[in-house]
């Protein structure tokens, strides 16, 4: 059986065996960046490189949505991570949206989810976090 075509939701997903998170860090200040930058919004200089960014953190702000636009299906979570010094904006997924689920200080895993799937087959991939096993 052959393998479904994946392509990642975002450019800062790496998926493979070992999916991952890789940012853009700052040269000079260390500040790091998601999305393509032109300048560092913290110190203005021009020079970047990519890291690979921890795939486990501790979920440091949290909210459960409930409502949103026609479509997305409520409620979920929205938290903010931390993982290994670096902020993470991501959904919380494969646990309840409560509280008696969630919780500030929990220690979450990076985990992949199928978005979507084109005619083709094609299917897209997004990210999340979940809670650490064990």
């Amino acid at each position: 059986m052959q393998m479904a075509n994946q392509i990642p939701l975002v450019d800062y997903l790496v998926l493979g065996d070992e999916p991952h998170l890789v940012a853009n860090e700052c040269t000079s200040c260390q500040a790091r960046y998601f999305d393509r930058r032109n300048a560092c919004a913290s110190c203005g200089l021009t020079e970047f490189h990519s890291v690979t960014i921890p795939t486990d953190g501790e979920v440091r702000a949290f909210t459960i949505v409930a409502f949103a636009a026609p479509g997305i299906p409520t409620p979920y979570v929205a938290a903010m991570v931390d993982c290994g010094g670096t902020s993470v904006r991501a959904n919380l997924i494969n646990v309840p949206a409560d509280p008696d689920h969630v919780s500030l200080g929990m220690q979450v895993q990076l985990a992949t989810e199928l978005i979507g799937t084109d005619d083709e087959g094609t299917e897209a991939i997004g990210f999340g976090f979940e809670p650490k096993e064990g």
